[in-house]
């Protein structure tokens, strides 16, 4: 276990990745969602809800701003 400080901490991974902490978790929930969405067999808002995201509306939002579609339409073309 390391002592570093909360914003130290994120100070040096946001220099190593280029993004935040909070940033890079969103961007893997919503690449996990990617491939929920792709098999189909859950709806929009239990996908939300598997990949962490507080509701449906709130997923669609980080979606949307991460891939430029919203959930329905990126299932829809694929």
């Amino acid at each position: 276990m390391t002592n570093f400080n909360p914003c130290y901490f994120a100070s040096l991974f946001k220099r190593s990745m280029g993004i935040s902490p909070w940033q890079y978790v969103v961007q893997q929930r919503v690449e996990r969602a990617k491939k929920l969405l792709k098999q189909q067999n859950h709806s929009i808002s239990e996908i939300a809800v598997q990949c962490g995201f507080n509701n449906q509306s709130h997923f669609t939002y980080q979606f949307r701003k991460l891939t430029g579609v919203t959930p329905k339409t990126y299932r829809q073309k694929r």
